[in-house]
């Protein structure tokens, strides 16, 4: 089934058939109208003719890459990019989320997590970027006052460790590259120094995620970046 009248329209971009066909029954299933395309200059031209609401886009594709389609996407539009990748594409990846994609999915994938990972893109685009109050598992942060509250006690944080939650937190669900971390939150002389990076996330982590278990708000994606789930 597709999405009805008003349904938002997703653009769905791979070469292989097999997964066009299941992107198209989970996204249907879903309550999405699904626009196809099997390659990059196929997929641009359905999009200038009818913008999607978001795309998910292969990689590897036979005019090009995903890379190349969601650069030339960003030019006109901010609609949320996610990306298919294989496993060994961890470069692709990065490379994908510095031109502006919002989010990757490896294969094989599942359904249930594509679609949370599209609904969460799209919240997103839709929502309001300034929010006063960020609440996430028990934790408070109000970014006009600089305050960050667990359960209700204040968490000291200093200036560094407030501006990377804040930057984290702004883009809720969101995987943030190392690189796009440091140039947001350092600025450009400390764009390959994940080491600092790392330090800090630690320190954030201690004073704000509760104890015992992994972390469950500032998650790593190894190799890649960290997103702020909570």
């Amino acid at each position: 089934m597709s999405g009805g009248p008003g349904a938002r329209r997703i653009l769905v971009v791979d070469d292989e058939p097999q997964i066009l066909r299941a992107l198209r029954v989970i996204l249907r299933e879903a309550g999405y109208d699904v626009v196809e395309a099997a390659d990059v200059e196929t997929a641009l031209d359905r999009a200038s003719i009818r913008p999607p609401d978001g795309a998910i886009i292969d990689l590897v594709l036979p005019d090009g890459t995903g890379v190349d389609l969601c650069r030339r996407l960003r030019e006109w539009s901010q609609m949320p990019v996610i990306v298919l990748s294989a496993v060994d594409e961890e470069e692709m990846k990065v490379q994908a989320l510095q031109a502006g994609a919002d989010d990757y999915v490896t294969k094989p994938f599942g359904p249930r997590e594509l679609v949370a990972r599209l609904e969460a893109a799209l919240r997103r685009t839709n929502g309001t970027p300034d929010e006063p109050l960020i609440e996430a598992d028990g934790l408070t942060i109000d970014l006009a006052a600089r305050v960050v509250r667990r359960d209700g006690e204040e968490v000291h944080l200093t200036p560094i460790e407030f501006d990377l939650l804040r930057h984290l937190a702004r883009n809720r669900g969101r995987l943030l590259t190392h690189r796009a971390l440091l140039v947001e939150v350092w600025g450009p002389g400390y764009a390959d120094d994940t080491a600092v990076l790392r330090t800090h996330v630690a320190n954030l982590r201690r004073k704000i995620e509760r104890g015992g278990g992994p972390p469950r708000l500032v998650r790593t994606d190894p190799g890649v970046g960290y997103r702020f789930s909570g």
